[in-house]
């Protein structure tokens, strides 16, 4: 069963470290750290992604900025709690780790493939240059009845397909991990640069399983899931 839930969300992401590793937390006297790691796209720019890993998966000593290093794990998410409020923090959680001699050699250097179900009403809307979007909020299910509640953004025809999609469908998509900057003005004025994570969805398909088997999906509010920023 376990491992059922697990073949849920996979991802494979490919690139530099980009930042020093530091202390995240700990579990069970298990320490765990998190770094950033530059991960390239097709337009030779490169979306910068978060990364978790365990101290007993390796020597945080080795992972040095510059390093062209291959990740397999999972996309997750996390309650924050802070003066700001509660937050959607998201990051990779790595499970396979390999260094890498030359990032010319990368091929698909972002991959993610996620079977979880529809737990907020899909947003359809289109650009100022006429592109079609729909805002999705995919929960995830892992280990211990946990969740991960995984943002999610459909282009095009894919769009128009998901705008339909009503909460507790059963859906699964293919994509890679983005990330983009946007400014966010707090009340005193000062405006704040951020940057918000999501999956860019190329492929999704109605899954096999109906959520009538499985606990009920209640939709979920924006006061209970918050921006899925990034200090």
């Amino acid at each position: 069963m376990v491992g059922n839930i697990i073949e849920n969300n996979m991802v494979t992401i490919s690139g530099k470290i980009a930042s020093n590793v530091e202390f995240s937390h700990e579990v069970y006297g298990e320490g765990f750290y998190y770094f950033m790691l530059d991960v390239p796209r097709l337009s030779n720019s490169y979306d910068r992604i978060p990364v978790t890993i365990s101290e007993r998966l390796i020597d945080k000593q080795k992972l040095i900025i510059g390093k062209v290093v291959e990740i397999e794990g999972q996309f997750r998410s996390y309650n924050s709690f802070s003066n700001e409020g509660n937050r959607l923090l998201l990051t990779v959680f790595a499970r396979e780790l390999e260094f890498l001699e030359d990032e010319k050699k990368i091929k698909n250097p972002n991959q993610i493939y996620l079977n979880g179900y529809i737990c907020k009403r899909p947003v359809y809307r289109t650009t100022p240059f006429g592109r079609e979007i729909t805002d999705l909020l995919l929960a995830v299910n892992r280990p211990y009845n946990k969740s991960d509640y995984i943002p999610c953004i459909a282009w095009g025809r894919n769009a128009r397909y998901s705008e339909s999609l009503s909460v507790g469908d059963n859906v699964k998509i293919w994509g890679r991990i983005q990330s983009r900057e946007y400014q966010k003005k707090l009340e005193s004025g000062e405006v704040l640069t951020k940057t918000a994570f999501e999956i860019s969805v190329s492929k999704m398909e109605m899954g096999s399983k109906s959520n009538k088997e499985e606990e009920p999906i209640q939709e979920q509010e924006d006061d209970e899931i918050q921006e899925n920023n990034m200090e």
